[in-house]
């Protein structure tokens, strides 16, 4: 398995009020100091190792650990053009779309006091292994060339951030929602996707969106109320993801890709700034993938990514 790189930044993003040096803890185990860490997977097993087809480390073996570890406020970002409030409470967001299977594990917890948050409703929505949104299918470059008008771009409009993960929502176009999905944390603050590896699109490196509510009540319609403490984005190392492109029908793919350095919204702080530890097998990535990554949020703060 590759391992991500974790850069941590020497400061946390969020309010710098509400979190202050006193408030980023240090925690024994065994007699040695555990250091604040950004957002990501438990120290004991921070590395993936690529060549194993080893599963990703189980969830309840980390909170039956020991080990505990406190972590920073997860970075936010701008919701983007293109999210819908679709309430569709599922695990497999697939549907109908080819491309790599994808496993992604989150879990939630509040910054301050290192608590799992459960029953928080955590939204991910993502583009397809083409660069296609559901919703927004006549507005997706899909494929590469020059994507027609409205088409996610990493050009900010009007003066706004980059396309795709900035600018001003967009009211959706069609009434597909593959790849769209909500689900409640357990009462560890865990919530687990299937999905597809997402592709790219123009001016974006390969990522997914996230939201995460609390305060709200589950309905027959869906999760209903209270307000959204984090909007962010999870990225991909590159060297998974072009590991992923010699693989159809990513490798169909005409658009130039953009990579993680370049991208306008990863704002290069690891695994605080939403970069997951992905674990695959070594030269058969389209096997499968697992990533994971610990979001350290603060829920009474308001953050909708609309601003």
């Amino acid at each position: 398995m590759t391992e991500n790189s974790e850069t941590q930044p020497e400061k946390p993003q969020g309010p710098a009020h509400k979190r202050d040096v006193t408030r980023r803890k240090v925690l024994l185990t065994s007699g040695a100091a555990v250091a604040a860490v950004g957002v990501g997977g438990a120290v004991a097993a921070s590395a993936s190792a690529e060549g194993t087809d080893a599963p990703a480390t189980d969830a309840s073996a980390t909170d039956a650990s020991t080990a505990q570890t406190c972590y920073r406020l997860t970075g936010e970002t701008t919701e983007g053009p293109y999210y819908i409030d679709a309430d569709k409470i599922r695990k497999d967001i697939t549907e109908d779309r080819e491309g790599i299977p994808f496993t992604l594990r989150l879990k939630v917890i509040d910054s301050d006091t290192c608590r799992p948050l459960k029953r928080a409703a955590v939204d991910i929505w993502h583009c397809d292994a083409l660069g296609i949104y559901s919703g927004y299918e006549s507005m997706s470059g899909g494929g590469g060339g020059t994507p027609p008008t409205g088409a996610p771009t990493g050009t900010p409009p009007s003066g706004g951030p980059g396309g795709g993960g900035g600018g001003g929502h967009q009211e959706p176009t069609d009434d597909e929602r593959y790849l769209r999905g909500t689900q409640l944390t357990d009462k560890h603050g865990y919530v687990e996707f299937r999905t597809v590896f997402p592709g790219w699109y123009q001016g974006r490196a390969v990522h997914i969106h996230t939201k995460v509510h609390v305060d709200g009540t589950l309905t027959d319609s869906g999760y209903e109320g209270g307000h959204a403490c984090h909007t962010g984005q999870f990225f991909f190392d590159e060297t998974s993801v072009l590991a992923s492109a010699e693989v159809a029908p990513y490798s169909t793919s005409t658009t130039e890709r953009t990579t993680l350095d370049e991208d306008t919204i990863y704002g290069g702080g690891g695994t605080q700034d939403g970069l997951l530890k992905l674990k695959y097998r070594k030269g058969h990535i389209e096997k499968g993938v697992v990533g994971s990554i610990t979001m350290g949020v603060d829920p009474d703060e308001t953050h909708d990514g609309t601003s």
